[in-house]
């Protein structure tokens, strides 16, 4: 590329980010992350104990409303992979699902997969 193209790239970037408001700045970046993609980690928790994993998940979402209020709805949702021997890899048997957790009654962690346990 040459030096003139990436310089008009650098400053329409800093021209859109300075335009948006935060809430847009923040959807921008989670389609980028969605268009390139996470190795996320949902970990489930009851009086402290892991009780289930979910691996391979490309984005945790916050439920909204239908069209009249578009507010947020207090429980966030996804799809992965479910863990069942809390190894962090997939094995035979451990398929995707559909998932939700709900803001009210459940800790959780959401996570990117370490990279000193990614399998090459």
């Amino acid at each position: 590329m040459s030096r003139a193209y990436m310089l008009m790239l650098v400053s329409f970037g800093l021209f859109i980010n300075q335009s948006c408001t935060q809430e847009t700045q923040n959807q921008i970046s989670r389609s980028i992350q969605n268009w390139t993609g996470t190795d996320g980690v949902l970990d489930i928790f009851s009086e402290g104990k892991l009780m289930y994993r979910f691996i391979k998940i490309d984005k945790l979402s916050t439920a909204k409303a239908t069209s009249v209020d578009k507010a947020a709805r207090p429980y966030r949702f996804g799809y992965g992979v479910l863990d069942l021997n809390q190894n962090h890899t997939q094995e035979e048997g451990e398929k995707k699902v559909y998932f939700e957790i709900s803001d009210y009654s459940t800790s959780y962690v959401f996570y990117e997969m370490p990279k000193a346990v990614k399998k090459k």
